[in-house]
């Protein structure tokens, strides 16, 4: 019975020391949510004025330009998938890994070939298990990445747009990463980049229905289109890895606040059974002890005898 005893101390000291690692891991990704929204919200209105600008130009020319115009024909498509460095953040990168796996095989029944791009060690990590085959990859960012390292990942995009496809270009260029809704709510989505659609443009801008002022372009509307061409893709790629980075913060504070009461919950548990493994101890030497005062008053009584 002491044996029992022992293992079970020893368990709720090892869950004890598990469920301070994991309090301390939930308020350190509680804090760092707040500074990743603060990220997220400054970088929206200069996407969208970006988008906004783009759609001007778009409308106010018939420039064919592969920022805004679909190829007749597309053979070929890149995707970036956001994934994080780091696990214990419950299913975030396993959902979006099933996103990007959805949406490729959904170009693939189009009749388009896929390269893939990836950001997050998780990522990396699953396509090299499985030995398919990756454009590039990027790591070391995921939970708190910077405008450079957007620029970083949106460089080779960007050429393999600009490239013919018989040259290993792309007609078209996805991103898939986790949409940060609330603290409770994150949902990886796949989204377009390129060529950016007119009618989504203006819904997104808010300038649906609107009518948009005429632009004289200098020197020309393409040169217009090809300075801000990898300012778009730059600003895309910079406001979905924000939001995939609040949206893990927000995963893993999740998933370490269910560990720590599950943790809670096993020591409770282990606690009972070690108070009544301790109770069977005592009652047990208890009863050895008036056993053997009863054995020794009937062995002193017949000795008198």
């Amino acid at each position: 019975m002491g044996a029992q005893l022992r293992v079970y101390k020893r368990r709720i000291r090892s869950i004890t020391a598990t469920k301070k690692i994991t309090k301390a891991m939930e308020m350190i990704s509680a804090s760092r949510i707040v500074k990743a929204q603060r990220k997220v919200a400054a970088s929206t209105p200069y996407a969208t004025e970006l988008t906004r600008a783009v759609t001007a130009v778009a409308t106010g020319s018939k420039t064919d330009h592969p920022l805004t115009t679909e190829a007749q024909s597309p053979t070929r498509a890149a995707v970036l998938l956001v994934t994080s460095d780091r696990g214990l953040a419950g299913g975030y990168s396993a959902n979006a890994i099933k996103q990007a796996d959805r949406l490729a095989e959904r170009l693939r029944g189009e009749g388009k070939e896929v390269d893939t791009y990836i950001v997050g060690r998780k990522g990396v990590a699953y396509y090299g298990f499985r030995e398919r085959k990756v454009a590039d990859s990027w790591t070391g960012f995921s939970d708190n990445p910077t405008y450079a390292d957007a620029k970083q990942v949106a460089a080779p995009l960007i050429a393999a747009v600009q490239q013919d496809t018989a040259d290993g270009g792309v007609d078209e260029l996805h991103i898939v990463f986790t949409e940060f809704v609330s603290m409770m709510t994150q949902t990886p989505v796949d989204n377009r980049m390129l060529p950016l659609s007119l009618a989504e443009a203006e819904e997104e801008t808010g300038t649906k229905g609107e009518l948009l002022p005429l632009f004289d372009f200098e020197p020309s509307a393409e040169d217009v289109l090809d300075a801000l061409l990898p300012r778009y893709v730059e600003s895309r790629v910079y406001n979905a890895l924000l939001q995939a980075a609040a949206s893990e913060h927000a995963a893993r504070r999740r998933a370490m606040k269910s560990a720590t009461d599950n943790a809670g919950e096993l020591i409770n548990t282990l606690s009972r059974l070690a108070n009544a493994a301790r109770q069977a101890e005592i009652t047990q030497e208890i009863s050895e002890i008036v056993g053997g005062a009863s054995a020794l008053a009937d062995a002193t009584a017949g000795s008198d005898k």
